[in-house]
This record gives C-alpha cells, sequence and structure tokens, in this order.
C-alpha cells in the first residue's frame, strides 16, 4: 500500500469530528454520533469574557478574497468593463463618503454586483474597518447579517455571542457595507440600520423587495438599461470583433426589446461567439475543404442570426450549443432551484471526469451569475430551460445531489467551513429528496452546519431532518434532530421552544430506552429551568405587614362581633374573619406560620382610603395555630397597587367589588308562596267537598233517568230512548247512535240507569288531547283516598276532578221517541 492509499485509510478510520463552541454564556460540544452537549461556560474568577480582536488590513483583503466565488477551471473569463455607469459610481461614491446610506434598485440583469465592485474598489480606504462585502439572499431577517459583519471584522473562532453581547460589538464596527441581493425591508432593515450606526451602507435590491420604511433615511438610486452606443459597445467587447452592419441593426432591435439590460447583451455576445465557430468567419481555414467526419456547414449562410425572440429568451438556444457536460449541469442545477454546486462536485453529479470545465462554459455564456461564493442560474434562465425540458429529471437529480452531499458531508477530512459555503446547494437538496435520503443529508449534514457557526442553514436542516424522520418513522433520528433543535433554541433565548423540543426529545429516547440520550437532553432542560427562574422576576401578588401598636385597639374593636349577630366559628381549613363581608367579625387575617412570606413594616398603623386608619388583625389563638397556644397574625396588603391610588390595608378592599363594604338598599321581598305543608292540608278538605258535590249531581241525574224511563214506550216498539242531549255536535259526529230502527232493544229500565248515569263507556264524540302529567305528585291522606281516574266525558263530570260550577244542573229536556226511531223530529 502507498503513501496515499495509507493516507486516505486514515482519514476514514478517523473519528468523527468533536467541535467545542462558545455561545454566549454556554459551551456548546457538537458531537455527531450522540448530538451536541451545552453547559454553562465557567471562567476562573468570575472574569468576564475576553474582548475579540479587530482584523487587520491584510487579514480583510484575505477575507474578502474568500468571500468571493471560486474562478472556474480553464482559461478563465475576461474582465468586462463597465460602461454607461460612471455616473451612477461617482454619485454612490459621493455618498458614501458622506456617509449616507444608499439603496441601489435595478432589474435583475442590470449589472448591479459589476457596480458594487466598481465602488468596491475606490471605497477601500474610505472606513476604519475597510469595505465589507455580504450577500444577503435568501435572508428575511437581521440577526445572521449581523453575525456575518461580526465575523467579518472581529477575529472571534468558534465564538458566537449572543444578541446583547453582539449589539454591543457590531455597534463600534466603522466600514461601509455591501450588501447584495438584498431580500428584506421594512422593521427588519430598520433593525439592521439601527445596530449599526457607524456604518454606510450600499443595499443593492430589485424593484419586488420590500421597500425600507421612512424612518431609514436612505437614499435611493435607480439602475436602468444601458444606451444603444454603450449596447452595441458592450456587445463588440464580449464578441471579440466589430459588428456588422447586419449585426449592428440586430443589436438595436435587441436593445429595445431588452430595454437595455446588459446580461440580454452577454448572452447575445456568446450567441454570436458561437455562431462564428459554426460559420468558420475567422477566415484562418477557407482555403481548406470541409473533411468528411466535420460537423461544420460547406456555406455560412446556412447559420442566421438569432431571431428577436431568441434574443429576448436565449436560454434554449445557448444550451443547445454548449458541451454534453454543460448541459448534465444544468439540469442540476434546474432540480437544485437554480443553485449550481461547486465545480468539484460536477464529475460525480454527472459521471464525467472533465465537468468541472462546465462552470466556465456556462459562466462565460451568462447562463450563470455570482451570488456571494458560489453561482447560480441567471434571472429568467430557471424558468427557460424548464420550458424546454430540462426540469423533466429533476426528482432524479435531486436524489443523486442528495446522496452525494450526505456522503460528502460526512466525510472527516471536509471541514465546516466548505459545507457552510455549499449551503444553499445543501438545502436545495434536502427540499428535493425523498424521506430517506433526507434523513441521511440532515443527519450528517446539522452537526457541520453547526460548527462553522451557519446556524441559520442549521436550524433550516433541522426542521427538514426532523419533519422526513416523522414520515420514515425513524424515531431515534427524529430524537436527535429534536435535541438539537432544542439546544439551538437555548443558545438564542428562545426558552418556550427549547422546553418543548428537549420533552420532545426525552420523551421519543424514552420510548427508545435511550439511558444516555435522555440524561443529555435531561441536562440541557435542567438549564432551561434555571433560565427560566432567573429571567423571570419574582414579584409576589401581596404584601404581608406585622401588626402596628396604634392599630391594635381599634384591632380589637373592630374583631368583636355584634350582640344581635354573633359571628360563626371558622371552619376547618379556613382564614378567620370576615371582614369583607358586611356585619362580620373583622378584617381577614393569615396567621405567620401559614407559610406565606412576612415583609416586615414599620409600627405605624396603615392608611387606608381616605386617610382613615386601618385595624391590624386579631391575635389567633389556639383554633388555627395550635390547641391554646396564640399566633400573632398579620394584615393582608397587596404588593402592587395602581398609580395614584392608596394601597389598600385589608382583603375586603382588595375585593371590595366582590364584596361591598357599604350596605346595599334592601329588595323588595316578593310575594309569598303557599308552603307545600299548607297546601297538603287543604287538598283533603278541597277533595270532599268535591266528592259531596259530584254525589249530589250523580243523585239527581239517577232521579231524572228513573222518571223517564217509566214514561217510555215498550222495548218492543222502537228503540230505547236517550237521556244524552242532542247537540249540534253529537247529532252530527260519526259516534252518534243509529236512527235506522235495527238497533238492539232498549234494556230494563232499571238496568238501564246505570248506563245512563255513565254514558262515558262507550265510545265519546270528541277525544279531549291527553293532560299532562303534574311535576308534583299530589299527595293523599290516609283516611281520605283519592279516587281512581276515569275516562272524560263532555256530558258529565268525572269523580276525580270538582264540578266546574257550583250552581245546581238544569233538568235536560226529554226527546220522545217516534216509530221510526227518530229522535227529536
Amino acid at each position: 500500500m502507498d503513501r496515499t492509499q495509507g493516507q486516505a485509510a486514515g482519514t476514514a478510520d478517523a473519528p468523527a469530528r468533536v467541535v467545542t463552541l462558545t455561545a454566549g454564556d454556554f459551551t456548546l460540544t457538537v458531537n455527531p454520533v450522540d448530538g451536541s452537549e451545552i453547559e454553562p461556560t465557567h471562567r476562573p474568577g468570575g472574569e468576564p469574557a475576553r474582548l475579540p480582536a479587530r482584523r487587520t488590513p491584510a487579514a480583510r483583503t484575505s477575507g474578502a478574497a474568500a468571500a468571493r466565488p471560486p474562478v472556474p477551471p480553464g482559461a478563465p473569463a475576461g474582465t468586462r468593463r463597465l460602461l454607461g455607469r460612471e455616473e451612477e459610481r461617482e454619485r454612490l461614491v459621493r455618498l458614501l463618503g458622506r456617509g449616507r446610506s444608499v439603496r441601489l434598485t435595478g432589474p435583475p440583469g442590470s449589472g448591479r454586483t459589476a457596480l458594487l465592485d466598481s465602488v468596491a474598489e475606490v471605497c477601500a480606504d474610505m472606513a476604519p474597518d475597510g469595505v465589507v462585502r455580504l450577500s444577503a439572499h435568501g435572508h428575511q431577517q437581521a440577526g445572521e447579517l449581523l453575525h456575518a459583519l461580526y465575523a467579518a471584522v472581529y477575529e472571534a473562532p468558534a465564538e458566537r455571542p449572543d444578541r446583547a453581547e453582539l449589539l454591543a460589538r457590531v455597534r463600534e464596527i466603522g466600514a461601509v457595507v455591501l450588501l447584495d441581493d438584498l431580500d428584506m425591508g421594512g422593521s427588519a432593515l430598520d433593525e439592521l440600520l439601527r445596530a449599526t450606526p457607524e456604518c454606510a451602507y450600499l443595499l443593492a435590491a430589485t424593484p419586488g423587495t420590500r421597500s425600507p420604511s421612512d424612518d431609514s433615511h436612505l437614499e435611493e438610486v435607480f439602475l436602468g438599461g444601458l444606451a444603444r452606443a454603450d449596447c452595441v459597445a458592450l456587445l463588440e467587447a464580449g464578441v471579440g470583433r466589430p459588428l456588422t452592419e447586419e449585426e449592428t441593426a440586430w443589436a438595436g432591435d435587441l436593445c429595445f426589446a431588452s430595454e437595455g439590460l446588459p446580461l440580454r447583451f452577454v448572452q447575445a455576445a456568446a450567441l454570436l461567439r458561437r455562431r462564428d465557430e459554426l460559420n468558420r468567419a475567422d477566415g484562418q481555414d477557407e482555403d481548406e475543404e470541409p473533411g468528411v467526419f466535420e460537423e461544420r456547414p460547406r456555406e455560412a449562410s446556412l447559420i442566421p442570426l438569432p431571431t428577436r425572440a431568441e434574443g429576448a429568451a436565449p436560454a434554449e438556444l445557448l444550451a443547445s450549443r454548449v458541451s454534453e457536460s454543460a448541459r448534465a449541469a444544468l439540469r442540476i442545477a434546474c432540480a437544485l432551484g437554480g443553485e449550481m454546486p461547486h465545480h468539484a462536485h460536477l464529475p460525480a453529479l454527472v459521471g464525467d471526469t472533465h465537468a468541472d470545465l462546465a462552470v466556465g462554459e456556462l459562466l462565460g455564456c451568462g447562463l450563470l451569475t455570482p451570488v456571494g461564493t458560489r453561482y447560480r442560474l441567471a434571472a429568467g434562465v430557471a424558468r427557460q430551460l424548464e420550458e424546454a425540458g430540462y426540469g423533466d429529471s429533476a426528482a432524479e437529480g435531486a436524489r443523486t445531489a442528495a446522496r452525494h452531499y450526505a456522503w460528502w458531508t460526512g466525510h472527516t477530512s471536509v471541514t465546516p467551513e466548505r459545507v457552510a459555503a455549499e449551503a444553499d446547494a445543501v438545502l436545495a437538496a434536502l427540499a428535493g429528496a425523498d424521506v430517506v435520503a433526507a434523513v441521511l443529508l440532515a443527519r450528517t449534514a446539522a452537526p457541520a452546519f453547526a460548527a462553522s457557526l451557519h446556524w441559520e442553514a442549521w436550524e433550516r436542516v433541522l426542521r427538514s431532518g426532523a419533519e422526513a424522520a416523522r414520515k420514515a418513522g425513524e424515531v431515534a433520528e427524529q430524537a436527535y434532530f429534536h435535541h438539537e433543535l432544542g439546544v439551538l433554541a437555548l443558545c438564542e433565548g428562545r426558552l418556550d421552544r427549547a422546553r418543548a423540543e428537549l420533552e420532545a426529545s426525552i420523551g421519543l429516547r424514552g420510548a427508545l430506552a435511550d439511558k444516555r440520550g435522555t440524561v443529555a437532553g435531561r441536562r440541557a432542560l435542567a438549564l432551561v429551568t434555571d433560565r427560566e427562574k432567573a429571567g423571570v422576576e419574582a414579584s409576589p401578588p401581596l404584601r404581608l405587614a406585622p401588626p402596628g401598636v396604634a392599630g391594635t385597639a381599634a384591632a380589637r374593636a373592630a374583631t368583636t362581633p355584634p350582640a344581635a349577630l354573633p359571628a360563626p366559628a371558622p371552619r376547618a381549613g379556613t382564614v378567620p374573619g370576615a371582614g369583607s363581608v358586611p356585619g362580620a367579625a373583622g378584617p381577614v387575617s393569615v396567621p405567620a406560620s401559614a407559610g406565606a412570606p412576612l415583609k416586615p413594616a414599620g409600627a405605624a398603623a396603615a392608611q387606608g382610603p381616605g386617610g382613615r386608619p386601618v385595624p391590624r388583625g386579631p391575635v389567633g389563638t389556639g383554633a388555627q395555630g395550635g390547641a391554646g397556644t396564640p399566633e400573632a397574625v398579620t394584615t393582608v396588603v397587596p404588593a402592587i397597587a395602581p398609580p395614584g391610588s392608596v394601597p389598600p390595608a385589608t382583603l375586603a378592599e382588595v375585593f371590595e367589588d366582590a364584596f361591598p363594604l357599604s350596605p346595599e338598599p334592601v329588595p323588595v321581598p316578593a310575594p309569598v308562596k303557599p308552603s307545600p305543608r299548607r297546601e297538603s292540608r287543604r287538598r283533603p278538605v278541597l277533595l270532599a267537598a268535591a266528592g259531596a258535590l259530584t254525589v249530589a249531581v250523580l243523585g239527581t241525574v239517577v232521579a231524572l233517568a228513573m222518571n223517564t224511563s217509566e214514561d217510555a214506550l215498550p222495548p218492543v216498539q222502537g228503540p230505547g230512548v236517550s237521556t244524552t242531549p242532542t247537540t249540534p255536535e253529537t247529532a252530527g259526529s260519526p259516534g252518534a247512535p243509529d236512527t235506522s230502527g235495527n238497533d238492539p232493544a232498549a234494556p230494563d229500565p232499571e238496568t238501564s240507569a246505570p248506563a245512563a248515569a255513565e254514558p262515558s263507556a262507550g265510545p265519546s264524540p270528541r277525544k279531549s288531547p291527553p293532560r299532562k302529567p303534574s311535576p308534583t305528585p299530589r299527595s293523599s291522606t290516609p283516611g281520605n283516598p283519592s279516587p281512581p281516574p276515569s275516562s272524560s266525558s263532555p256530558s258529565a263530570p268525572t269523580s276525580s276532578e270538582p264540578a266546574p260550577a257550583t250552581t245546581p244542573p238544569t233538568t235536560p229536556p226529554t226527546t220522545p221517541t217516534t216509530p221510526t226511531g227518530t229522535v227529536g223530529s
């Protein structure tokens, strides 16, 4: 085995990287295996933290070079001249020299980044801390940008200050800050500007970015398109030769269609160069005959100039004229949301050993643009390529990138800083991968982001990993992600979020019987509890003052109950006294042994509303504190009173709204209802009277029926006479007796009397609706039982109800019976 193979084997067998950081008052140990451990920072003798040193000019220069995207391999692209932007550059430099902050607004492709590079060269020695270049792409809050500014000015490796220390350090920074690709505005931008009052900002944004507030006092500079002459000059510089008349006219039309955006002419120059290569217009081999296997046409007229539509959207045409490796790299970029991986990753992602040259080829065509320390597809290119079909294999490309980055980020030879530089591509691959690949990638990339102090990417990876682990059913990985989220929230001071995440992690690890992980989670949770106790200011709701000497006599007089209304004995477990109720024993007091904290006060009596002295509480006896042992009690006084008011001295005054001390007007008494006992006595008398009246009425009816039966005809000559009075209701009702003469013979008069007395035995002409049962049952005396209920009849009252009227009933007229059986004809 040679030396190279030995180094590779040693790297593979090396232990996992464990990084120790300082995050505010905590010491964070990033452990990729078991999860991060956090503990308070113990400084010897309680000495304060060491102040970080500022970077030297040489260190700032090297840092600025590291912040630029890497130069692609192969022939580097020539430096393009800044055409038509001299006036804007002079104005920006003049405003920055006065200490003013400027917001540079221009559409995508207008050359904002190139203008910022030109301004940075002029303003290198303008501020004490030089020029700081930052990229705000994807940042919606000012916190991460402040940490990036702090790391660019101070030498503070492996240290992330808390918010208070961060604001104190960045307030002292005096630099010209060039912030490209600004994505925030409003209150977030105001926070950034207020935190760094000694810095002058040049903010590059698009018209769609949120506008700053009126209090930001930013100078506005708009960056428009180039003039026609500048567009032609830029196109000639890109092609490397003078334009023909036909090409000049085509350039004029393109300037009108694209509104003079410089990006369109960079892409147009790439189209003309490729056309020259295909047409062999340079004249080097005009005399040579084309070969058999040569793919170039024999006549130059076969490759015309691009159309106006192709010039306005040239991505598809440019992609068709690059190498196969470059087209594969474009498919990977479309799968990653426009992010182009580092050129060192392209051979593994594409499958071609020379794929690293594709970045330089695409950058020269104007299909890529620099963003921070990386490259991404230029404005509008991703949409044009997706319409051309380059996004059809996006899912497969994202899975391939996720598996590659999972292997790469977990390798021990890869430093956390290299992983942080590839953060956007890693996050894009994580978003498009399947759940299994996403869990693996998040598990390996999270410790690297934590160690590189790129905590915004760390949080995004942890949240994506927790969701993917939940979908995949990986309980152990889900517990790890929740633990890391809890540690991150604790470092940033979000205690509620930290408690929720740590409790979820402890529960999952407890279900898995992971003793080591559970112990680590409980240690972090104990720190959360300590922070909560230290951060919340303890303020008891009540202030207890001991009784004063001057108020002893008044307290004894107040505690003496009146003679008419003796005070009731207090129940067990209650506070003696009822000063909040009118006519009670006295003010509410609590014994000193009740466990409540006491606050000593002076001997003077407390003053109540209106300046009246408030009596102190009585002296308790053994009924409350012990068997015959007197205990001192104190008056309850609220600790917090509204401004401008006198604090009350008793619980009665505290709850005056609920228990008013002033006597209220006596309400008018409601009419007294008869008691149920009196009703039970009167009910038998009423029932007896009703029974007597019913007997009298029945006797009268029986007598009348017997007299009528004596005058009736023999039963064989016709039907019996009905004693029921005929009314229009009974005459026309379907229940009336039939008069056709086919009725049976009338019964004997002696036996018909009971039948006449009980007419309700047959079907009633009209049924009354059933009565609802009474909610209270009637009580009957033993001597007078209530009669059984009977069916209701309209002709005679029932025996269980009293008569409706006290006047004697009138005798109904008797209807004679005709030979044909017609009644009342």
